[in-house]
């Protein structure tokens, strides 16, 4: 039985494919094909994102497969902050199909928890900032992936007082407006896939 989980883990982290694991050291990514450039017309010039699918730029690889990678972050908040990105171009969370959403989320517990264990954390922040006011800084879809342990004090906003949700009128039509603003999806979008 152990052996069965330990096979099934490595096909996860090790998956058959294009993309062969090599040494993980610091090195270009090797998801590109053939020439070592990746044509396609969901990647952008200017994006660093891209240019790590491509091959162009540097990057520590902790996980790869066809749809998504995940790297370390070159500017981490705690030690082994990571990020999962696809391998297309998406600006937004609301541009990306949710069938790469799906994969990417997919791969989360796989991912956090071999992080946890070689950080020897406590516990991980998962984190999308999706738009400029959301503190997204690379409009290239991606998700954050960052190990805490006790009493680290890394956010400010964990010292911030919270305050009880008012069942008021205010919070009533705020929840209305969600519902049909959720009315107006079209139907394709609100089916769970089977």
């Amino acid at each position: 039985m152990e052996a069965r989980r330990l096979a099934i883990l490595c096909s996860h982290l090790n998956p058959a494919g294009p993309y062969p694991t090599r040494d993980p050291i610091l090195r270009v990514s090797d998801c590109s094909s053939g020439d070592g450039k990746v044509e396609s017309p969901n990647l952008q010039n200017d994006c660093v994102f891209c240019k790590i699918v491509r091959g162009e730029s540097p990057c520590l690889k902790v996980y790869e497969d066809d749809i998504c990678l995940c790297i370390f972050d070159t500017n981490p908040l705690s030690h082994g902050h990571s990020l999962i990105i696809p391998k297309l171009h998406y600006p937004t969370l609301e541009e990306t199909p949710p069938s790469v959403v799906a994969a990417m989320c997919s791969k989360v517990p796989l991912i956090s928890n071999a992080i946890v264990k070689a950080t020897g954390s406590d516990s991980f922040n998962l984190l999308v900032n999706n738009g400029a006011a959301a503190g997204q800084v690379i409009f290239h879809t991606h998700i954050h992936i960052i190990p805490r342990k006790e009493r680290d004090c890394l956010w400010a906003s964990e010292s911030l007082r919270r305050h009880t949700l008012k069942l008021d009128k205010e919070a009533s039509q705020l929840a209305l407006r969600v519902r049909q603003q959720l009315c107006s999806v079209p139907e394709e979008q609100l089916v769970q896939p089977s």
